[in-house]
Formats: structure tokens, C-alpha cells, sequence
């Protein structure tokens, strides 16, 4: 292309608090419509925001995962624009003043390669309302459940360069406001959003182009799809000597295409000033340390220690620390299995294959998987011991996941335990030995792939009981002797 794209984000994450940011109300999603209200939330006059201590503290933790200085000072202010679901006249965000900038997130590219997308700033805020457009009449229903409900905007600066790199900044900070516990990311419910700002330059050009807002994108696919879409109107407004209009668009994911939505405003526009009702936030040195002290290790840290400590590959790293909740499944297993490079491999093998497929097949999440971390190392244990094959081990797995039975009560309840007794399959291979006179010929003759017929005759005539180094042992011993 002869042009350079330019992409910043604004992310706006839901903190996963009980209440609303400035009154008692529930943040619970579903409720019937304006349920979950109040006096403050729906700007009725004479009425006061107090302000939700656990947002701030979420909000904190954000910042500090994302690489940002926190502010240990810093405010509300008043965003003055008019909207149907916003009650009050005007949005409580932070702007002179937010609780944490000068940021970073690295992100992983497609080609294995990384790169570093700062973040300028993240603010807390409230949500506003929501407008239902009734489909068979001119009309719009107010719902005012959300309005109040905690955001974060999370700024980036304008370093991405492709719908590629712009998705996976989203990605990756979804990944990390659910690993530490502050957002549950559902972005079908509007947890998580993303408002990206493109712009295109002509290449080696240093000021940016004029911008257009993508707004309220709330899935992955969306995001990139409609960074693309922008890129390619703008790139054919300016190759056909057009200019591109600073606005705000929305897009429709059905018909794949953005529609303009009103003239994008600058910061001027919304009048910002303090928030007369809201003291100044202070977060003092003990609790920083609080908040600091209470975040997980986070997923790049534990990536590095799978890889590092553990020798997995990075691939695996990767699957493994996709949620928080499967890598803490994972580290429970090894906490009671063993973490040898050999043993995590085999742990990883389990966790991303059997584990991740019953969660797939049945619909279940890891609260409530049948299989615990702590019987997933059971099983690994008797692999581990060549008491069961692993071929044995898939077919215990079943059974623990359908009874909820230890690997080792299964084990023994249905005699399943390997055969490793040498002169027990010796004579099993002696025998067959003797009835297949014409394929140990063939076999001593050069057909090298009729191992494959006697080690499966073996392990049928030992009803897959037999432990499989012993019978290719024998076998090797006797054919090649």
C-alpha cells in the first residue's frame, strides 16, 4: 500500500464489581428492564454519587498489569454531552487527572514476532443506559439497568499498523482483565468493547491523517473485520482525491459494511471539568501495596516459567495460560504430580487434549469439570508408574469423568493394570511366535512393518493389558536374535 495505517483503541472493560460505581444498585446482567435503579443512577435532582471503593482498587489493578504509573492522586470529572440513556446530561469519567498512564502491553504476532503497544492512559467512568430500537415501530425504549455500572477505558497510543496488530491487542488485554479478576470479558453482554480510532498517512509522511472512530465493536472477528473495511474507504476516498471526514461509524457485522453515526467530536467539545461532587481519589502507600500484593503472577510471567522452568514449548505455554483458569488447573496438577520437564509435558498433553475436549464436549467450565486437578494427577501417576498404558489411560479418563471415581478405585475395581511381568507376556509371544511361522519369516526377510501385527496380537491376547516396552522388548529380543 502506499499508505501507512495508523490504530489506537479505546477498550472499555466492565469491572466485575456487585454494584454500580456511584450507588447500591446491582450490576447483574439480564435483569428485567430498569430493575436495577436508583435516584443517583437516574439523575434525579438533589441526589449524590459515592463513589465504589472496589472499582477503584479493580481499576488500579489494571494499571499496574498493564505497566502503568498509578496516580496516587487523581479525579473525577463531567463529560457534558446529551443522549437519550444518559440520564444525568453527562458522563463521570476522568480526564486531567486519571488513575493510571505511560503504559505498555507486548503483543504476539501471527509470524511468532512481538511488538510493544503503549498505553496512554486508563480512567474510570460510568456506563451509560441502553436504547432497544423497536423493530416494527419509529420508537426507542429506554433501559436504564446499566447506567452507572463501572467502566475502565483503556487508551492505547496510535502504534498498531494492521487489523492483525489491533486484534491482538484486544486479545490480549481480554486475556488479562479476566486473569486478574477484574473483568469477566463477556463481550456478547457488552462486558468488553472496543472503540478503534484509523487513520491513513501517504508512507514516510510524519503527521497522522484524519481519523475516523469505529464504535462499540464487541467481538474479535468485528474488530478486525471492520478495522479492514475503514482501511480500504479511506484508502479509496484519498486515492480518488476525496478527503476523509473526522466521524464516528458504526458497523454493521450482518452486512459488513459501516455507516456514518455523527461528526466526531474533539475534547473541547464535551467541556470537561471537575466533578463537583466527588473528592479527589488517594490512594495511599499501604493501599497500593494492598492492591499491588493481591494480583496473580500474570500470563507473560507464567508463559515464561512454563517455557524456562518447566521446558514446555511455547505453543503449549501459549494454549495453557489462555485463561487463568485452566493455567491454575494445570499448576494444581503438577502441584501433586511433579514438575520434571517429562512430567509437565505429559501434564500439558493431558490438560490440552482430554481436559479441554471434555469441557468442549460437555459445555461444563473447569469449576465444575468431574475430573480435579488433583485425580488428573492420579492418573498421570499410574502412566507415570507403567501400572495403566496411556492408550489404558483414555479409557480410565472416560470413567472418572462419567463416575467421578479416582484413577486408581477404577484401576483396581475392573482389573485394568498393565502386565509388566516379563515371563507372563514371554510366554504370550512364544506362543504367537509359534502360530505365525510364515510372518516371522516374512519378518526376518526384510517386512520390518509386521512388527506392527505382532506387537497388536500380543497386546490383543493380553486384552490391552500388556505393558507395551516389555512386549516390544520381547518381541525385538526373539525376532532380531
Amino acid at each position: 500500500m502506499e499508505y501507512e495505517v495508523v490504530i489506537g483503541l479505546e477498550i472499555h472493560a466492565q469491572l466485575k464489581t456487585n454494584t454500580k460505581i456511584f450507588c447500591g444498585c446491582s450490576t447483574a446482567f439480564g435483569a428485567e428492564p430498569n430493575s436495577q435503579t436508583c435516584p443517583v443512577c437516574t439523575g434525579m435532582p438533589g441526589v449524590l454519587p459515592v463513589l465504589n471503593k472496589t472499582a477503584v482498587a479493580y481499576a488500579a489493578k489494571a494499571g499496574i498489569a498493564t505497566n502503568c504509573t498509578i496516580n496516587r492522586v487523581n479525579r473525577f470529572a463531567r463529560k457534558n454531552y446529551f443522549y437519550p440513556d444518559l440520564p444525568l446530561g453527562y458522563q463521570i469519567t476522568q480526564f486531567a487527572l486519571p488513575i493510571a498512564e505511560h503504559g505498555h502491553l507486548d503483543i504476539e504476532l501471527s509470524d511468532g514476532s512481538t511488538k510493544r503497544i503503549g498505553i496512554t492512559r486508563i480512567h474510570m467512568e460510568n456506563d451509560a443506559g441502553k436504547l432497544n430500537h423497536d423493530p416494527m415501530r419509529p420508537i426507542s425504549l429506554v433501559n436504564l439497568n446499566r447506567a452507572g455500572v463501572p467502566l475502565i477505558e483503556i487508551v492505547s497510543e496510535p502504534d498498531m499498523r494492521s487489523a492483525e496488530e489491533a486484534g491482538a491487542l484486544v486479545r490480549k488485554m481480554h486475556q488479562l482483565v479476566r486473569h486478574i479478576g477484574v473483568c469477566d470479558g463477556n463481550m456478547e453482554e457488552g462486558s468488553l468493547r472496543c472503540d478503534a480510532n484509523v487513520s491513513l498517512r501517504p508512507r514516510g509522511q510524519k503527521e497522522f491523517g484524519t481519523r475516523t472512530e469505529m464504535k462499540n465493536l464487541n467481538s474479535f472477528r468485528n474488530i478486525e473485520r471492520a478495522i479492514r473495511y475503514e482501511i480500504n474507504r479511506q484508502a479509496d476516498i484519498l486515492d480518488n482525491g476525496g478527503e476523509v471526514i473526522q466521524e464516528t461509524r458504526l458497523w454493521n457485522a450482518d452486512k459488513e459494511i459501516s455507516t456514518s453515526m455523527r461528526s466526531k467530536e474533539d475534547a473541547h467539545d464535551y467541556r470537561y471539568f471537575p466533578d463537583p461532587d466527588l473528592l479527589p481519589v488517594v490512594i495511599d502507600d499501604a493501599w497500593y501495596d494492598e492492591i499491588a500484593g493481591g494480583l496473580p503472577e500474570l500470563p507473560d510471567a507464567m508463559k515464561r516459567r512454563y517455557v524456562e522452568e518447566l521446558g514446555l514449548p511455547a505453543a503449549d505455554a501459549e494454549v495453557l495460560t489462555s485463561s487463568i483458569e485452566l493455567a491454575t488447573y494445570f499448576d494444581a496438577c503438577l502441584a501433586s504430580f511433579g514438575t520434571k520437564p517429562k512430567q509437565a509435558k505429559l501434564a500439558a498433553n493431558w490438560v490440552m487434549g482430554s481436559v479441554l475436549a471434555l469441557l468442549h464436549t460437555d459445555g461444563m467450565d473447569l469449576a465444575n469439570v468431574p475430573v480435579s486437578a488433583p485425580m488428573l494427577a492420579g492418573l498421570l501417576a499410574l502412566i507415570e508408574s507403567d501400572v495403566i498404558s496411556g492408550t489404558m489411560a483414555k479409557t480410565v479418563f472416560d470413567e472418572m469423568a462419567a463416575s467421578g471415581k479416582e484413577a486408581k478405585v477404577i484401576v483396581d475395581e475392573k482389573g485394568l493394570a498393565q502386565v509388566s511381568d516379563t515371563s507372563e507376556i514371554e510366554g504370550v509371544v512364544d506362543k504367537l511366535l509359534a502360530d505365525n511361522p510364515k510372518e516371522v519369516e516374512a519378518f526376518r526377510g526384510g517386512k520390518k512393518k509386521l512388527m506392527g501385527f505382532f506387537v497388536g496380537q500380543v497386546m490383543k491376547a493380553t486384552k490391552g493389558k500388556g505393558n507395551p516396552k516389555v512386549v516390544n522388548q520381547l518381541l525385538n529380543e526373539k525376532l532380531n536374535g
